[in-house]
């Protein structure tokens, strides 16, 4: 072989070979465990809601807090390290760095243990104690940042300081997963209602963390050529919903504003992997709704989940009526994105809501009226 310092002659042609036996079978087996994790995970549970049924609507919850990680994000993460490792980004010893508000760093922290590199969190420091709990049981570590809006900067210097790498999912969230199948997400729920009386939803809601969720469904869909339209439901303090409002890619929330409550979902700036083009409708949905969608899920199901499922639900309620109004039969689905025993500090607290100033009563009555007569108030 010759070196490029040191060509051999006129007719000699520059060769340098990088060939690295051990961290290929290093990388083997690390891609090996990330996909038998997948093959060893059951899919989840699609909830049917209890709604009158002289309706002729049914509601379905995707319930993926049933994954090792106890989130939505466990997809995620699986895909986002099976990326990371094909393009060679991920290395031996090196630590994987992620900005995240706790549940996509909980699920990427379980698949850095399982191929052996450390992991480094970059979250706010109002990250509810029990993700901070889940992040370390899996042997990483949390670095927290005073602003929100810092995450992303100091998560990049991080790994550059340590010589990691940024794992960034806000940008590669919707490259990262293949959209036309492959046993994602909306393909599940295609496959689970193909015995239901309305197996084409007419709406699919998902909320926004990063936007691969709603790319992932709105990619297929189109794909596949059904009509289900997708909504994307926003919660506060967020700016997904006017930069789509306005289009507007660049759309920002003020320089110090607070960061969302709604922990998981909601940004103060348009994400890479948010796609506005493929959304049909978007909901501003207040955070006190998002509380009292969680009190009705939790009676009409047994189940407590966490905030981003409320915000969810709350919107699919609201097309449900719409629906009901219109005499339009027909399904909507949305998601249960993770537990409620997450957040039993904050949105199942009375203390935390009212220092919050979150009043959920007149939220909670529009959603017992609405179940109760079919009738949607405001």
């Amino acid at each position: 072989m010759n070196s490029p310092g040191d060509p051999g002659g006129p007719t000699a042609t520059l060769d340098v070979d990088r060939s690295d036996p051990a961290y290929r079978a290093w990388l083997k087996d690390a891609v090996r465990k990330v996909q038998a994790d997948a093959n060893r995970s059951a899919d989840t549970h699609l909830l049917h809601f209890p709604l009158p049924a002289e309706w002729d609507v049914d509601l379905y919850l995707k319930d993926e807090s049933t994954h090792p990680t106890g989130s939505l994000k466990h997809r995620l993460a699986r895909s986002l390290f099976l990326h990371a490792l094909c393009n060679g980004w991920i290395r031996p010893e090196a630590p994987v760095v992620e900005a995240s508000s706790g549940s996509t760093a909980i699920s990427e922290a379980y698949f850095a243990r399982l191929v052996g590199v450390p992991f480094i969190a970059v979250m706010p420091r109002s990250t509810s104690p029990e993700k901070c709990r889940l992040i370390q049981f899996h042997g990483a570590r949390c670095h927290f940042v005073d602003d929100p809006h810092t995450v992303y900067e100091e998560a990049a210097a991080l790994a550059e300081r340590t010589g990691g790498h940024y794992m960034d999912q806000f940008t590669h969230a919707e490259r990262a997963t293949d959209w036309r199948g492959n046993n994602n997400i909306a393909e599940s729920v295609y496959h689970q209602l193909r015995r239901e009386r309305h197996p084409e939803p007419a709406w699919i809601v998902a909320t926004a963390g990063t936007g691969g969720t709603s790319a992932t469904f709105a990619r297929y869909v189109r794909y596949l050529q059904y009509d289900t339209r997708i909504c994307v439901a926003d919660p506060e303090n967020s700016c997904f919903f006017d930069g789509w409002y306005d289009h507007d890619p660049l759309a920002r929330s003020p320089r110090g504003s607070r960061g969302s409550r709604i922990e998981g979902i909601g940004r103060p700036r348009m994400e890479p992997s948010f796609l506005p083009g493929a959304i049909d409708r978007m909901m501003k949905v207040p955070d006190a709704a998002s509380v009292a969608a969680l009190h009705t899920l939790e009676e009409a199901l047994g189940r407590k989940a966490g905030g981003s499922t409320g915000t969810g639900l709350w919107s699919a309620l609201k097309i449900v009526a719409e629906m009901v109004a219109e005499g339009t039969p027909g399904s909507v689905v949305t998601l249960l994105c993770d537990p409620g025993e997450r957040y039993l500090d904050k949105y199942y607290s009375d203390t935390w809501l009212a220092a919050e100033g979150l009043d959920v009563a007149p939220y909670d009555a529009v959603l017992s009226e609405f179940l109760s007569t079919g009738r949607w108030r405001g």
